[in-house]
């Protein structure tokens, strides 16, 4: 695995690591009195800063927001914030997975295939 690589899927996965716990948060106050949920967001950052190389995906760290009171009439909804966490969940796994891969990959050169 190219050095960008590495250093890109350790961001994702702290910044997808920080996107459950916030949705987690937003599920758990859903019903709270002035609750304004939090949005976590990497990916546009993460994707301009793998053009210049690791030293620019080092640096890159997860945004996050609160977002602005809702307004009567429309209020959270569980099902989107449920649908986050499934996503969310999906591209971790998928990610370990990749990173499983490359391990395996590894210890074959190392073991000559045995």
């Amino acid at each position: 695995m190219d050095p960008v690589s590495a250093v890109i899927i350790n961001k994702a996965l702290d910044g997808l690591s920080m996107r459950s716990q916030a949705t987690a948060e937003n599920i758990a106050n859903a019903n709270s009195l002035d609750f304004r949920p939090v949005r976590v967001t990497f990916e546009d950052s993460l994707r301009a800063a793998a053009l210049a190389g690791p030293d620019a995906v080092r640096q890159v760290t997860p945004r996050i927001d609160r977002e602005p009171s809702i307004a009567a009439g429309n209020e959270m909804r569980l099902d989107l914030e449920l649908a986050t966490a499934s996503e969310t969940a999906m591209r971790y796994a998928a990610l370990l997975d990749l990173l499983g891969r490359q391990i395996q990959i590894r210890r074959t050169a190392i073991t000559g295939g045995q």
